[in-house]
This record gives C-alpha cells, structure tokens and sequence, in this order.
C-alpha cells in the first residue's frame, strides 16, 4: 500500500476544479497502476526465484537476496521519497520514480549474472520508492473528499487482485518459456505497462511546484540504509557461507549505524521519524507488531512457494496455482474487513492474527503427518486460512496503530508504518527463508517443519502486545 505523506498547500481547490472528473479517475487508474508494478515485482520472485536460480547461478544467496534488495531499498527510501515529492513536486518525482523503474526492470529482465540481478532489484525498489509516495499525495491534493473515499475503497481489493498477479503471471509466464526466454519476460512486462504509465502520467498528472523549503533528513536515510544493509548482508551471508569475520563484522557495522540513526532521530530537525511519535504507546506497539507480523508473514508466503517447487517438486504454474488460495483469503478477508474494522477495531487484528495461527499449524500438522506426499490440493484448505489472517491483519494493524496519533503527525506516522511493512517485508524474507536453508540438510520436510514452528512462534508473540494499541482506527483513516 502506498504511503500516506504530508502534502504541501498547493492550492486544491484550484487544482481539483482544473480537472474533469473523468481525469480524476484515469489519475486513480494511474495510482493504481503504479502500485499494481510495485505489488507484482514484490512477489514474482516468490515463484520465479528457483528457476532464475536453475538458470543464472547464485543458489541459497540470490534466492534470500531476490526479495530483500527489492524491499530494503524500498523501504529505506519511502519516507525520503514522499518528502522529496512535497519538496520537488509529486508530478515530477512520479515521473522520475516510474522512469527508473521501467529502466532497471528491463536490467532486471536482461541480467546476465546473479550480481546485476541483485543491483537492478536494489535500483527497482528505490526508484518504486519515489514513484508510489506521489500517488496518495496526488489523489489527497486533486480529488474532491467524495471522490477521495471512493478512490481509497478501490485500492485494497485492485492491489489484491494485483498480489494474486504476480505469483500467477510468474508462473504461467515461465511455464510458457516465450521465446525460450524462461522467466526474464516476468521483468521485461514491465517495459510495456512502464512506457504506457509514463504516456499516461505525462498527459493526466496536474503540474505542481513543490514547496522548496520541505526538509528532507537525508543524512538520517543514509544512516538507515547502512543499518539495514549491514544486518541483512551479515544474516544472509553468514547463512549461507558460514559465519566469518566479513558477515559478523557487517552485523556489528549495522549495530553502530543503528544506533546512530536512533540518535539522528532524537537530534535532527525533520527527522524521518518524529521522536513524539515513540512516545505514543499505541504507535509504538503497531510498529512492534508490524514489523514482527509482517516479516513473518512475509517469510512464510517465500517458503511455502519454496516447499512446493524444491520439495514437491511442483512446476512454476502448478506451484502458482498452489498459491492462489492464499491471495484469494487475503482478498475475501481484505473485504470483509472493510466492513468490520469499524466495529471490531483491534479485535479484527487479533482474529487474523489467530486465523493465521491456525492455518499455519495445519500446514503444519499436514507436512508432520504426510511429509513429502502431501499434494496441493491438501495444502489448499491450510494455505486459504493463512491467508484470511493475512488479510484481516494487512491494512487493520496499521490503520488501528493510528488511531491515538494527533491529525498533524498522521502523515509522517503513515509513512513510518509502510517504509516499516516494506523493510519488515525485506527482513521476513531472508530471516525465514534462512531457517528453511539451514535445515534443509535434514530434509526438506523437516525444514519446513521448523519455518512453521519459527512463524508460529513470532506470531505468538505479537499477542500479548495487541491489547497496547488503540482500540479504533482514527476518524477517516482508512486505505
């Protein structure tokens, strides 16, 4: 989901009357696409990685590598990337951000080694992170409050759809071998959806200024991206080649730049993350959870695809028809969530939370009692439930986690939350698929038995920190 940022006075009353309603919605249609790109190239490579792997090289390392460098630039960038578009103009750093993207999609598409691969995910997930902050900034600044409600209604169940197409179109994109290209067409789509969005923008997107004297802590983005590089190269590494003086010297350098960047937040005038924000116990508990949730969450849709095609030996179409119930249960859960989140408020998310539970211990109890045997068709059931939870959860945890925060700071508090989810996504990613590699010398079985148990586990304790949040969403917060 897109990040919500503070927006400059760009006189709205002027700019929405410019356009014709029927412009306003083709802009939606433009947000919409933009974050479409983003959800697809965040989960291709859960079905595609193994045969990129097959084909290019790179083995355990690329396969932990193909998620975490597209989320871990995004993330670090989000909040940057919303500021730079209040300082320069939403238009412009759309343009700019969906330029690259198309750009280093097609590096991502011709890439001839795991290296260049890696890079070019690392450079998509950066220039996603200037193009999709602009997206809500420019529907909040042009769209009537009439249209803007209806505008955030679409955007659960269009990115929905979107997370089912990309696992589905990796896999019958790679099972089709167009042209003998094998999965690089799954990175070349997005030359032709690029080029039509840039078409698009050029001609939809009302022109903006900026306001110039936005602050943008780019000392304290530089500080993060360090932190987290450091901790995720040091996890990766040291999992998959042994834990030598290089992976344990990247931890302790990400360390120290954490706690640099902590004392950056406490110092700096705009900081990326407002130290009142910290002190607000239902915020802080969100980001808790958030962080914990969602890179576990995230590991376990990376295993299950892994387990299906390494252990079950499932092509890549099969593996993404395995994996459609788990995007259908997020998309019938996001619906009915849209309704009950107003009366249950963070109850909702203790549901999902249970619901998620308990789908992973059936997948669980299937692999203990089946192992190897066990088909797709069993794992559906169990697959469906995780991925009710996963969308009872999804956007209420965030929503309910702003619920105490004062009008003036949702924008930078919304925006802390989504880099969080991209960064959660990017660290869930390699932290579960490490447990999964590290026992897989034992047999594939049993190393999915452990995932499931570390899920399991880190879910559980999400728990005892629900009943810190508030108890609704805010007044008119809402995706």
């Amino acid at each position: 989901m897109s990040a919500v940022t503070e927006t400059p006075s760009l006189e709205p009353p002027r700019t929405a009357a410019s356009l014709s309603r029927t412009a306003l919605w083709l802009i939606l249609g433009l947000v919409l696409l933009a974050d479409a790109l983003d959800m697809i190239d965040a989960t291709v490579t859960n079905i595609a990685a193994p045969t990129i792997v097959n084909d290019i090289g790179g083995g355990e390392s690329l396969i932990k590598w193909l998620g975490s460098a597209y989320a871990l630039a995004m993330g670090v960038l989000l909040v940057v990337g919303g500021r730079l578009g209040d300082k320069y103009g939403q238009r412009r750093l759309f343009l700019i951000g969906m330029t690259g993207f198309t750009v280093a999609s097609a590096v991502a598409g011709l890439s001839p080694d795991p290296a260049v691969l890696v890079v070019a995910r690392s450079v998509q997930g950066a220039f996603g992170a200037l193009m999709i902050p602009q997206g809500m900034a420019i529907l909040t600044r042009t769209f009537p409050r009439d249209m803007l409600r209806k505008a955030f209604q679409l955007f659960g169940p269009l990115l929905g759809l979107a997370s089912v197409g990309g696992p589905v179109l990796a896999g019958f994109v790679i099972d089709a071998d167009f042209g003998g290209l094998s999965w690089r067409p799954v990175f070349l789509i997005n030359l032709v959806l690029g080029v039509v969005g840039l078409f698009a923008a050029t001609r939809l997107l009302p022109k903006d200024n900026g306001d110039h004297s936005t602050s943008v802590d780019g000392r304290g983005a530089g500080l993060l991206a360090v932190t987290m590089f450091g901790l995720m190269f040091g996890l990766i590494e040291g999992s998959t080649y042994g834990w030598s003086a290089l992976s344990l010297g990247s931890l302790a350098v990400g360390a120290v730049f954490l706690a640099l960047f902590a004392h950056r937040q406490r110092t700096a005038a705009n900081p990326l993350i407002k130290p009142t924000l910290l002190k607000n116990k239902g915020f802080t508990s969100g980001l808790f959870v958030g962080l914990l949730y969602f890179a576990v969450t995230s590991g376990l849709t990376y295993v299950i695809s892994l387990f299906m095609q390494q252990a079950l030996h499932a092509d890549p179409g099969d593996t993404a028809l395995g994996m459609l119930p788990l995007t259908l249960g997020i998309i019938v859960a996001a619906f009915a969530g849209m309704a009950l989140a107003s009366k249950l408020g963070r109850t909702l998310v203790l549901i999902g939370m249970l619901l998620t539970m308990a789908g992973a211990g059936w997948l669980l109890a299937l692999v203990l009692a089946s192992g190897l045997s066990v088909s797709l068709w069993a794992l559906a059931p169990a697959v469906f439930l995780t991925g009710l939870g996963m969308g009872a959860c999804f956007g209420t945890i965030f929503d309910i986690a702003l619920g105490d925060i004062d009008p003036d700071e949702a924008g930078s508090a919304s925006g802390s939350l989504t880099a969080i989810q991209q960064l959660a996504n990017g660290i869930g990613s390699a932290t579960v698929t490490t447990v999964y590699f590290h026992f897989l010398g034992d047999g594939s079985a049993h190393a999915m038995t452990v995932s499931l148990i570390v899920v399991l586990a880190i879910t559980a304790a999400c728990l005892p920190a629900l009943r810190l949040l508030p108890r609704r969403a805010a007044e008119g917060v809402g995706h």
